[in-house]
């Protein structure tokens, strides 16, 4: 009778809570899903139940792939993603080591300037991002969106670091450099292996901002060849007042593949960045 009740209360308190919040996150996955493999006189007739898949099609896959340039989309949004992360976690370790680990005049305000730079709102700086990338003659290319995406990923990854540097403890960087290492040398070999949930935290936030990210991306990409999948889908698969909806689900669905497969990996380490964890010795 007590392990009834115990079973019944678990399951009022912790099952029936993370059940609804699981179906409620997962549900624009799902719909998502079956859209894409609707046939369009499912899509379009109301009075079929929209949850529901009478004659699963992959008509819309096949149309995005060989009526659009979602492969070329697809590989622009990586390439961009990847360089922008690359450059993103170099110098956000460059800002966020001697902020952490040295004490210099003027610290306490490079920091503050590092968390107000992540604070500015995107649609205040594009217009001066335009006028430089206009001077530099970058219009229209990937480098465009490879040097206005990190102006947004370099301060949040600087400040997650921050906090991760300042977690280890400074008798270990101070028995390597009594052992004749330089600083350089113990923050290589001594702090960021020890600091790798925290790089990989950043890295995976700078890789998923840079992939979906859309306001640089629209203004700076006019043409299909260089445009990225949030671009390129909002752009191409509507036109006028006409919506491809199942070919837009395709390609949502499609691009959020590569985000899902790196947390799915590399989730633990995710969570123990974020949460900044204590280094064991």
């Amino acid at each position: 009778m007590v392990g009834g009740r115990q079973l019944g209360a678990r399951i009022l308190r912790l099952y029936l809570p993370l059940g609804f919040f699981l179906v409620a996150m997962l549900f624009p996955f799902y719909w998502m899903a079956i859209t894409s493999i609707k046939p369009n006189r499912e899509l379009y007739n109301p009075r079929i139940m929209p949850l529901i898949v009478h004659q699963p099609t992959l008509k819309h896959y096949v149309d995005l792939l060989e009526q659009t340039n979602f492969l070329t989309w697809t590989y622009n949004t990586m390439l961009v993603a990847v360089v922008t992360t690359v450059v993103s976690l170099v110098l956000g370790v460059m800002i966020a080591y001697p902020l952490a680990r040295m004490n210099f005049p003027g610290a306490a305000i490079v920091t503050i300037g590092v968390a107000a730079t992540y604070l500015v709102p995107q649609p205040l700086l594009f217009i001066p991002m335009a006028d430089i990338i206009n001077r530099l003659g970058l219009g229209n290319t990937l480098s465009a969106v490879m040097l206005t995406y990190p102006t947004l990923l370099i301060p949040f990854c600087a400040w997650l670091l921050m906090g991760y540097f300042k977690s280890v403890p400074r008798e270990l960087e101070e028995a390597a450099r009594i052992d004749g290492a330089s600083r350089l040398q113990a923050m290589l070999r001594v702090v960021l292996p020890l600091c790798t949930p925290g790089l990989l935290s950043a890295g995976i936030f700078a890789f998923t901002l840079a992939q979906n990210e859309f306001l640089y991306a629209l203004i700076f990409l006019t043409t299909s060849e260089v445009r990225t999948v949030p671009v390129g889908a909002i752009t191409e698969l509507i036109r006028g007042d006409v919506f491809y909806w199942g070919q837009l689900m395709a390609a949502a669905l499609l691009g959020s593949i590569p985000v899902a497969l790196i947390y799915s990996f590399f989730v633990d380490y995710y969570v123990a960045g974020l949460t900044a964890g204590s280094v064991k010795n």
